[in-house]
């Protein structure tokens, strides 16, 4: 159950925020994620601009199998392979559609399933985090009103952001996917990978 995530992320944001294992309060805003814009470029549709209303989703018995399914059917259906063995570049962010995809990839997936479900965009971000071991990794956060879940192609169990024993990076605002903002965490993150 191996996958390889490479990220590249960088950020320049107060030190004494880097050791806490929490979400900062919403911060300033920040760069995208090397890889964002490049999508946008390829699918315009999936990453349309302006401003929006944020919206958290009720979180139903039946919101929450729709999210268990979609994160077990694409854990169980994407291949891990980094970008560079899949695309021979170190950072690529695209839909798994060979099957194939690394983390981003598997959140770009996600969302996409949910958002044609009905899922409203603004309560499904894409998250930048630090895993365990201090690795640049992709989630996606899931607004609802019983708390913020992530979905994780490190792990088949969603669980509130507070429990995934992440450090949290970046992630889109709620109003414009195509506004990012900082979460607290500033070392500078470089080209990692991480294991499934």
């Amino acid at each position: 159950m191996g996958t390889a995530c490479a990220i590249l992320i960088g950020l320049t944001i107060q030190a004494a925020a880097a050791e806490r294992a929490q979400y900062a309060s919403l911060g300033d805003t920040t760069r995208a994620p090397i890889g964002w814009v490049e999508f946008c470029a390829d699918n315009p549709a999936d990453c349309r601009s302006g401003a929006t209303h944020p919206r958290d989703i009720v979180m139903s018995q039946t919101a929450w199998k729709d999210l268990v399914r979609v994160n077990r059917w694409v854990n169980e259906s994407v291949k891990p392979m980094t970008d560079m063995d899949h695309w021979g570049v170190i950072e690529k962010w695209s839909y798994p559609t060979d099957g194939y995809g690394d983390c981003e990839d598997y959140v770009l997936l996600k969302r996409k399933m949910l958002v044609e479900a009905g899922w409203p965009r603004e309560a499904l971000l894409i998250t930048v985090v630090r895993d365990k071991k201090g690795d640049g990794h992709a989630v996606l956060t899931v607004k609802s009103d019983k708390g913020e879940f992530i979905l994780d192609n490190q792990n088949e169990e969603i669980l509130p952001w507070t429990e995934t024993g992440y450090r949290f990076v970046k992630r889109q605002a709620q109003n414009d996917q195509n506004t990012w903002v900082s979460l607290g965490d500033n070392r500078p993150a470089v080209a990692t990978a991480t294991a499934r």
